[in-house]
Order: structure tokens, then C-alpha cells, then sequence
């Protein structure tokens, strides 16, 4: 990366960090479960509430104690539920176009990463109809308040009840692009376990793997704060703890607490952002359509490795803390364990280790579309030009044994 450059970036994220103290970021207030809703739609004396979720919640019976709760009180609801992964801009503006005169004044995404995403869509064209989404890519270009806003996961992973930012996907383009502005954060945090109960285990892996991701990143970064260290510290100790029981024993009560260490996560990279991982999986899930967790799962470890001394001593850290290794193992030691872990989670998990679905002739139009999302605003421990994430994603699709083949 040519050095001016390198300069404009590291002082771009110097500037961020600084600022930080001062941003308005606040914790949503959490609720336990689904029928904790209800209480929240009088207090605030909700007349249209618009409930965001989609087929498959919605077939297995997830949403029936909330719906069933609304109508013994006699609340009624406005109810969408065709969210896809990965939402789009397009079937948002969608919405909007249908209910534009229908005076939502709530919004109760119930769902994972993609519903939460599409609410968080959704509430920008209802306060910024004038505008296509795509106008609001970057940060801090909402600047409007979004109706009452509630999210319930049924994954943990994305951490996006806690963020302010979401993530859309413009087919036309083929690539996501990300939203960040503080009037994304929900009010509420509703984060009930049940909805984990009958969660697919490939799901309960990839979003797991997802949330690791996020804390990973953030901890690593160049941007962290004693609250956001902290965070990304607990989150990877209580994953170490509980992922691999949650995903192969089914055990509710791990998948309880992977509930938490996403939220914890969320807490982390919401402030501290991501890197290069979260880069390349937007710009590469956008293209093929691939899950968000699935493609970070495969990336991270190879990342790492490519950041190589530059994250030793902060890996070092998370594998001491998370109790992988002993305190005594030196920097180099602890991280490559570390990185060992993550290849051997993915194993487990039946999570392959290269992306093959890459295309040669697309390498170069992805790296360019992760570096323009990545730099200047991601705080990485190793800037990287788009040379540099173009070989990354040759080591990613296996590019190079591939064509030894």
C-alpha cells in the first residue's frame, strides 16, 4: 500500500478513536422474553406495530407464544414475513411502497442478522422516504430517529440487537454495502433462548462462528477501549465454553450463553468495527449469496494467519483469558493455538476450509469492493492494499492448489 496512503488511514481511524468518548452509544434495555413485548407496546402506548420476521420462524412456531400474548390483550399488528438472507434494497423499498400509508410507529424484528438488518432498512425509508438506501451507505447519514425499535434474535451471532449498523445487499450491483448511524440501535433487546431451542445446528455454528468473528476483530483492531476489550474477552470465553455443546449436544442452557457472548461481541465491534474478515465476507457473500457466518468462518483463521506478528501479542491475550492455553506460553505459541482452534472448530462443524464457490475472473472486483469498504474506516491490525486482499482471496478459494491441479 503506497505510504501516503497508509498515512490517510491511520489518521482517518486515529480521529475515530478520539471521538469515541463522545459518540451517543448507548445499551438497549434488555428484556428475557418474548412476552415481555406486549408491556413494552402499552408503556409506550403503540397504536401500528409492525412485526419483521420470516417464513421459516415463522413455520416453526416461533413467534406463536408473541402473537398468541398480543391478541389475548386485544393488540393488533401489521405482521411481514418474507425477510430472505442476505435482504436486499430493493425488497425493502418493496415494503415501504405497501405500507407507507399504514403509520408503523414500532418496529419488532424477531430473527436473525438478516431480519434485524431488514428492520433496521426498513425504519431508514420510513423516516428517509425521499431517498434509496444506497444513499445512506457509510456513517452517520441517517440523522433521523427511527420508530420504536425492538429485536429479538433467534440466532446468536450477528449481534445486531446491540449495533448501529445494518448490512444490505444490492442485487443489481452484487456486492453489500453497510449502514452505521446510531439511530440503528434498537431501544430494546429482547434475548430469549427458547427461540434458539430448535435452531439447526449448521445455523447454531455459522452464527456462532460469526459472533467470535466480530469479537476477534474488534480486539484485535487498532481502535479498542477498556469496555470494548473487556467485552471481546468475555465473548471469546464464554464461546471457548459453550459453542461446541450448543452445536453438538444441542444443550439450551450453551445456547443461552452463546446468546449473550454475541451481545457481548455486538457491545465490542460496535465501537472498536471490524476488519479485512468482515470486509471480504460482505464483498464475497454479496456476490455468490453466500451465509454472512459461513463465509466469516472460513475467512477468519486465514486472515489471521496473514497478520501474522502484528496480532501475536492481542491472540496471545484472548487464549490466555479464554483458558486454551497456559499463562506461560509465549505470544507466537498462544496465537498460532488460537488460530489452530478456529480450524479445528470449523472441522468439527463441518465448516470447509477454503471457499471454492470464488471464481478467478472475480477476484479482482472483490478485493476491489473489500478494500473500499475496509479502508480508511477499519482500524486493522495490518493495512492491506487491494494486491494484498486480492492474494488473500486466492488463499481463501484455494485458488492456487486448485490451478496446480
Amino acid at each position: 500500500m503506497n505510504i501516503f496512503y497508509k498515512f490517510y488511514c491511520r489518521c482517518y481511524q486515529t480521529i475515530f478513536k478520539l471521538m469515541i468518548p463522545f459518540m451517543p452509544y448507548k445499551n438497549p434495555i434488555i428484556k428475557n422474553s418474548l412476552l415481555d413485548i406486549k408491556d413494552i407496546i402499552k408503556k409506550h402506548n403503540i397504536k401500528s406495530p409492525l412485526i419483521i420476521t420470516d417464513k421459516v420462524i415463522l413455520n416453526n412456531g416461533l413467534l406463536k407464544p408473541l402473537l398468541d400474548d398480543l391478541k389475548e390483550h386485544n393488540i393488533s399488528y401489521v405482521l411481514y414475513d418474507e425477510v430472505l438472507p442476505n435482504p436486499t434494497n430493493s425488497s425493502i423499498e418493496d415494503l415501504y411502497l405497501k405500507l407507507k400509508d399504514s403509520s408503523i410507529d414500532m418496529l419488532i424484528a424477531v430473527g436473525g442478522g438478516s431480519v434485524i438488518d431488514f428492520a433496521k432498512g426498513f425504519g431508514i425509508k420510513l423516516v428517509k422516504p425521499n431517498k434509496s438506501l444506497n444513499k445512506f451507505k457509510g456513517v452517520l447519514k441517517v440523522r433521523k430517529r427511527l420508530p420504536l425499535f425492538v429485536a429479538s434474535p433467534t440466532t446468536a451471532g450477528t449481534g445486531s440487537e446491540v449495533t448501529i449498523t445494518t448490512v444490505i445487499t444490492d442485487p443489481i450491483k452484487e456486492y453489500k454495502f453497510t449502514i452505521n448511524d446510531f439511530n440503528l440501535m434498537p431501544k430494546y433487546a429482547v434475548l430469549d433462548a427458547n427461540l434458539l431451542e430448535k435452531l439447526p445446528s449448521h445455523l447454531v455454528a455459522t452464527t456462532g462462528m460469526d459472533a467470535l468473528t466480530h469479537a476477534v476483530e474488534a480486539f484485535i483492531g487498532r481502535s479498542t477501549t477498556k469496555e470494548t476489550r473487556k467485552a471481546s474477552i468475555d465473548a471469546v470465553k464464554l464461546i471457548y465454553e459453550n459453542l461446541e455443546n450448543a452445536v453438538v449436544n444441542k444443550d439450551l442452557k450453551a445456547k443461552e450463553n452463546m446468546l449473550h457472548a454475541s451481545y457481548y461481541a455486538g457491545i465490542a465491534f460496535r465501537k472498536s468495527y471490524v476488519g479485512y474478515v468482515h470486509a471480504l465476507a460482505h464483498a464475497i457473500g454479496g456476490k455468490y449469496h453466500l451465509a454472512h457466518g459461513y463465509t466469516n468462518s472460513i475467512i477468519l483463521p486465514i486472515m489471521l494467519k496473514r497478520y501474522g506478528k502484528s496480532v501475536y501479542k492481542k491472540l496471545a491475550i484472548l487464549a490466555r483469558e479464554s483458558n486454551l492455553v497456559n499463562k506461560d506460553i509465549d505470544n507466537e505459541s498462544a496465537a498460532n493455538i488460537f488460530i489452530d482452534w478456529i480450524n479445528c472448530l470449523n472441522s468439527k462443524f463441518n465448516i470447509p476450509h477454503f471457499i471454492k464457490e470464488i471464481n478467478e475472473s472475480d477476484l479482482e472486483q472483490i478485493a476491489k469492493n473489500a478494500s473500499k469498504e475496509a479502508n480508511p474506516l477499519y482500524p486493522v491490525p495490518l493495512l492491506l492494499s487491494k494486491k494484498d486482499l486480492k492474494e488473500c482471496l486466492e488463499k481463501i478459494s484455494n485458488r492456487k492448489n486448485l490451478s496446480n491441479n
